[in-house]
């Protein structure tokens, strides 16, 4: 068992509040997600047997959204978009910048675990591009000083 017990439990409670177990998936993924990391098919098995509902349509899910990890990631995931708005207005330049100030490249966690940087189709921040989330966090109007101040402020927060 990957997922705690109080895990499985808050996710049967989730799951109770919906006429169709189908419908608690999301919450039931933020759920292990928030527990364990990211998520894997080993998590997808157990949602599926806490509510019911078949681990394929489970990882159906989860795959859909970038805002679940599959791997273990660093202590800050940093999830840059790179659809139409923000690629227009530098997001290509904002990944190279962060891959060269990181020494890592997109996909890749530093060696001291602490940052994970990954592109993703859209964050819904269009009007405020380029732009960026860092675990829960979003970073808008991007630029490589603003960058270096947030890395800065995250490395003395670890």
């Amino acid at each position: 068992m990957i997922l705690t017990p109080e895990s499985i439990q808050l996710i049967r409670e989730k799951a109770a509040r919906y006429p169709r177990a189908k419908s608690a998936i999301l919450p039931a993924l933020t759920i292990a997600y928030r527990q364990v990391g990211h998520l894997s098919n080993e998590i997808y098995e157990e949602i599926s047997e806490a509510i019911g509902v078949p681990a394929l349509e489970v990882a159906e899910a989860a795959t859909f959204y970038t805002m679940f990890p599959k791997q273990p990631t660093g202590k800050y995931l940093i999830q840059v978009c790179h659809n139409i708005s923000c690629s227009l207005l530098g997001a290509d330049s904002l990944i190279k910048y962060l891959e060269d100030k990181l020494d890592i490249k997109k996909g890749e966690t530093t060696a001291d675990n602490l940052f994970t940087l990954i592109s993703v189709e859209c964050l819904g921040s269009c009007a405020t591009a380029p732009m960026m989330q860092i675990n829960h966090d979003y970073y808008e109007n991007l630029t490589p000083e603003k960058v270096d101040e947030i890395l800065e402020r995250l490395r003395k927060e670890s």
